[in-house]
């Protein structure tokens, strides 16, 4: 277990289980075979597949985690979620409003853009330069809720109070504050809105180990207390597992497993979800995927895109594509998932 994940385990630990958000049946969010292809420069048509066929759904206070290998589209499906990019095809209902439909353009302009907020990845790239901590919380509180005087400082120094970022740093830049204090200012910008939906894109990878378990269990604490629902972007698997109460891993462009993170930490049902798990010290024998991964470009539609790299594939998978069907709590993209079950039952 990373060094982060540790601390994080150990703050945890001490929390209520009734201090956790409860779930409700209706999901705040749901995503119906969402896509988004990148047309290529001179391609003759062309396009890259970097999400493809994806749906799932987010309750409301409810944590989702996307885990996968570079490139594999959970930071692009990211963006689509928090209406950054445009999808090429699919559905994404927010509150039984199809938000999808709007474009990029105008969304930024709609009610429910509060309601949708963001922290990125890296906390320096994604603060203006020009704007001190307090500019930088303060303005979508101008933007999206015509905050001004009095009642816009003492929102800010609310927020920053929230994320334990102390006043005193609020009329510092960017380059004058810390990655973990950057970290804050961003986390709290977010939350100026009041969001229902918060959607995290590896916030803590730019940060130092000691400051990203620091930064995970502020996350943590303000899922609970706000009631927020999270969808958790990482590469720790770790973190992820702890985190969050789903996750959803993904396999060029694909969902390929979702389910509870216990059971899928505990039981992968897709080989790629057990190579991944098996990248985690302590989780046995490492899987050693072999062979390269196809291209994303223009992939087959009848064959599944881990062949060739998966250590259990066979004929049929090159000639039948997989879907992700149910399979009792969770649900895979694997023509021998049931089998799976079947043999650990």
């Amino acid at each position: 277990m990373t060094l982060a994940a540790t601390r994080f385990a150990d703050a945890r630990s001490e929390a209520l289980p009734g201090d956790f958000a409860a779930v409700s049946a209706e999901p705040l969010l749901r995503v119906e075979r969402l896509r988004k292809f990148f047309p290529l420069a001179g391609g003759r048509g062309s396009q890259l597949h970097a999400v493809d066929d994806v749906s799932l759904t987010v309750g409301r206070g409810e944590s989702l985690g996307l885990v996968g290998e570079s490139g594999c589209g959970k930071s692009t499906l990211a963006r689509l979620l928090a209406r950054l990019h445009d999808p090429t095809d699919g559905r994404i209902v927010f509150d039984g409003n199809d938000i999808g439909s709007i474009p990029a353009s105008c969304f930024a302009r709609r009610p429910d853009r509060a309601r949708i907020q963001m922290v990125f990845q890296d906390p320096t790239d994604s603060l203006n330069p020009r704007f001190t901590a307090f500019d930088a919380i303060a303005e979508p509180l101008k933007l999206l809720e015509r905050l001004q005087g009095d009642a816009l400082r003492d929102r800010v120094a609310e927020l920053a109070s929230q994320v334990g970022l102390p006043a005193e740093l609020l009329p510092r830049y960017p380059h004058q504050l810390s990655g973990g204090q950057k970290a804050r200012v961003g986390i709290a910008r977010a939350l100026s809105v009041r969001p229902d939906l918060l959607i995290l894109d590896e916030p803590t990878a730019a940060l130092d180990v000691s400051v990203q378990a620091v930064v995970l269990q502020l996350l943590e604490r303000l899922r609970r207390e706000l009631g927020l629902a999270l969808i958790f972007v990482s590469h720790d698997l770790n973190v992820v597992r702890l985190l969050t109460e789903r996750v959803a891993v993904m396999y060029l462009g694909e969902i390929v497993e979702i389910g509870p993170s216990e059971q899928v930490f505990r039981q992968p049902l897709h080989p790629y979800t057990r190579a991944l798990i098996s990248s985690i010290p302590g989780q046995g024998p490492r899987i050693r995927l072999q062979g390269e991964a196809r291209s994303p470009i223009d992939p087959p539609a009848s064959a599944c895109r881990f062949h060739g790299r998966c250590p259990e594939g066979q004929d049929r998978c090159g000639r039948e594509k997989p879907r992700l069907v149910p399979i009792e709590a969770r649900a895979a993209a694997c023509l021998f998932a049931a089998k799976q079950v079947s043999s650990a039952g």
